[in-house]
């Protein structure tokens, strides 16, 4: 009987621990170089000791890193200016191309006046970057004409009627919203040609304006009488700046209003 000690019992347990050993070696091997690469991933990244203000205040608030965001030195300039907008003025001068409108002895006609207060309206407009379009009075462009506004410049009769016969009066669309513009204009124009405002002198012809009827739904419109040809006439001629800028600034209160 063979004792429990014998060598071979020793040779076999002997085996069985170098068998287990080189098969946990590369494991342990492992294990220690992970930690070892870590352990050197984690000295790199470490801030020095002037960033420990910056760890601190990041990990207080509940974020394992600081995070950094470049950012210019004074607000950078837009290169391209904003468009204003699809705004889209249509001036309608009256008579033009059509017939003279109202006529005076010595030759003058309304569609003269008309147009030279209507250009220096168009040009005020367009100083100021807005789209606006000078328009004849059956113009086919009014067919369906849609766009911000539409006014159409007219002056009154060259006869004389009594002392009263001096103002202005306009009338606006039916078919459209034109409350605002009406307003805008009736304001700015009888504050800067300080003219009255001739109401009993609106006609049918100008509440019926055939412009109303051809343009787009939805595009408000107006009809301007700037003053009677023969009591209003150095205003309307002389001195056209005065109600061609009038004109202008009613569209203006107009298109700031409805901003």
């Amino acid at each position: 009987m063979n004792s429990p000690y014998d060598d071979s019992t020793w040779e076999s347990a002997t085996a069985s621990w170098l068998a287990f050993l080189g098969r946990a070696v590369p494991f342990f091997l492992f294990i220690v170089f992970a930690i070892g690469g870590m352990y050197a991933v984690y000295l790199f990244f470490s801030p020095d000791g002037s960033d420990i203000s910056v760890v601190e205040a990041v990990r207080s608030s509940g974020l394992s890193a600081p995070f950094y965001k470049a950012a210019p030195s004074k607000p950078v300039s837009q290169r391209l200016a904003q468009s204003p907008g699809p705004i889209r003025i249509g001036i309608i001068s009256g008579h033009r191309n059509n017939d003279s409108g109202a006529v005076c002895e010595d030759g003058l006609t309304e569609a003269e006046v008309n147009f030279n207060i209507a250009e220096k309206v168009v040009a005020n407009l367009r100083l100021r970057g807005i789209r606006t379009l000078i328009l004849d009075e059956f113009d086919s462009r009014l067919d369906g004409f849609s766009g911000t506004a539409i006014v159409s410049i007219h002056a009154d009769s060259c006869e004389y009627y009594n002392d009263l016969a001096t103002g202005y009066k306009l009338a606006a669309s039916a078919f459209t919203d034109s409350s605002l513009l009406s307003s805008c204009m009736e304001n700015s124009y009888g504050t800067a040609t300080q003219l009255p405002y001739h109401a009993g002198t609106v006609t049918n012809d100008m509440l019926d304006y055939h412009a109303f009827y051809a343009i787009g739904l939805g595009t408000p419109a107006i009809i301007l009488e700037t003053g009677f040809m023969n009591l209003d006439r150095e205003l309307l001629t002389d001195q056209s700046d005065i109600p061609a800028n009038a004109i202008a600034d009613g569209i203006l209160c107009f298109l700031n209003a409805s901003s």
